[in-house]
């Protein structure tokens, strides 16, 4: 049997931190009040909210140079669902996790599907691969996969992406998030008219393989590995090839596939204006396309997302059913600890949006009051909303401080004895 966090540990630590938590939440409750908002509506939005872990996510990361591997990091997906079952038994945020395939192939998924469920895990949107080259694959991907030159090409990439959806429906998922790296390194390379209009008819043969109740997602980035061009390169890219498949296909953002500076929370805003809002793969960058952990470089960026997406639920946006995952590469710290503070951090900035008095900004915008319309927007933003994501997971029964359960537990010490090291990983750099 393999070692689990008891709940005990969870209930004793909860206990002994009880009384400063009840009083910081009683504080902050206060303080709400004196702004006119309720503190109890906001916990219960925030209990509400879930974020999917990426299966790759619970191993080590790389680069494009090399890759560390950490201590008692899962060797296969049975031992990747125990670190997300560990994160969401602490957090409560994260009771879904999101597949890579091949990364994640077996040979029963019916087995795999019951061992997610019996760790209190389901499973979100699969993630196809064809950015990387296979053992036993027959073509290479290496000049491109969807939008390669090569109709044969296009045509494996296009049944791995079929396969993806096969098995997705098997794990009870609901959507296909495809991402290709296709692009160019040299001016006169490829043509960019030529490049995209395979990628569209290829697609369209995987848009057609989609249950009626599934969605495909299609991811955007600006640059790497391709440095010249990328097929599906920005949100507008996207956006045009979501509109060209149809009602099924929307666009995928990822906070770390745009150049320096760009306003992605205006991004956010036209897409849930187009009714093309898929979701996001969260993460923080400080250069480029860094997979940070989410909130560890700008929060106040993240916290500018959320009040878009805050926005668009109060609006009653049509079309607007947003899907979120974690997406970062851990190099230098435990994955789990990453991924735990990841996903409050996620929580903190939906809770923090939540906490602007939306009435008076829109009175103070009408207005053309251009300071007490930042004044009220940031008033969200610094609002210390930790008590709030505390009673949210203390009320689902997880731990009030996560970080220091998990540390108190001796967790990753037990997997480095039920984990020996073995040659290769399935996580991949990410």
């Amino acid at each position: 049997m393999t070692y689990q966090i008891p709940s005990a540990l969870i209930e004793e630590a909860n206990g002994a931190a009880l009384p400063a938590h009840e009083d910081d939440y009683g504080a902050l409750a206060r303080r709400l009040a004196r702004r006119g908002i309720a503190i109890e509506p906001i916990t219960a939005a925030v209990s509400a909210f879930a974020v999917a872990v990426p299966t790759w996510g619970v191993g080590t990361g790389g680069t494009r140079f090399a890759r560390f591997p950490g201590p008692g990091e899962p060797r296969g997906i049975f031992e990747k669902l125990e670190d997300c079952a560990t994160i969401h038994r602490l957090t409560r945020a994260t009771p879904t996790c999101s597949p890579h395939l091949p990364w994640d192939k077996v040979t029963d998924y019916s087995e795999l599907r019951e061992r997610a469920a019996a760790l209190g895990i389901g499973f979100d949107a699969v993630n196809s691969n064809t950015f990387q080259d296979q053992s036993d694959q027959a073509l290479s991907y290496k000049f491109g996969s969807l939008a390669h030159t090569d109709k044969a090409v296009r045509a494996q990439a296009v049944a791995h992406n079929l396969e993806c959806i096969e098995i997705g429906r098997k794990l009870g998922s609901k959507a296909l998030t495809v991402w290709i790296a296709d692009g160019s390194n040299f001016p006169g390379q490829s043509s960019l008219t030529r490049a995209f209009d395979v990628y569209l008819e290829a697609m369209a043969e995987v848009y057609a393989g989609l249950p009626d109740d599934w969605r495909v997602f299609i991811e955007h980035k600006i640059h790497e590995p391709a440095f010249y061009s990328t097929v599906i390169s920005d949100w507008g890219t996207s956006l045009m090839a979501a509109e060209a498949l149809g009602p099924k296909a929307a666009c995928l953002v990822d906070l770390g596939h745009h150049a320096p500076n760009v306003n992605i929370e205006q991004i956010v805003a036209r897409l849930v204006r187009a009714g093309r809002l898929a979701g996001f793969h969260f993460n923080d960058s400080n250069y480029g396309d860094d997979d940070l952990d989410s909130g560890s470089a700008d929060p106040f960026r993240l916290f500018r997302v959320f009040y878009e997406l805050v926005d668009a639920a109060a609006r009653k946006a049509p079309g607007f059913d947003p899907a979120y995952m974690l997406d970062q590469s851990h190099n230098v710290t435990d994955p789990i600890e990453s991924l735990m503070s990841s996903a409050s951090e996620v929580q903190r900035a939906y809770a923090q949006a939540l906490a602007v008095d939306r009435a008076a900004l829109t009175a103070a915008q009408e207005a053309n009051d251009v300071m007490g319309a930042h004044q009220i927007y940031k008033a969200g933003y610094l609002t210390d909303v930790s008590p709030i994501l505390a009673e949210a997971r203390r009320r689902s029964g997880g731990a009030l401080d996560p970080l220091g359960v998990y540390r108190a537990s001796g967790y990753r010490a037990r997997k480095v004895e039920e984990r020996p090291p073995v040659a290769g990983s399935s996580s991949g750099i990410v």
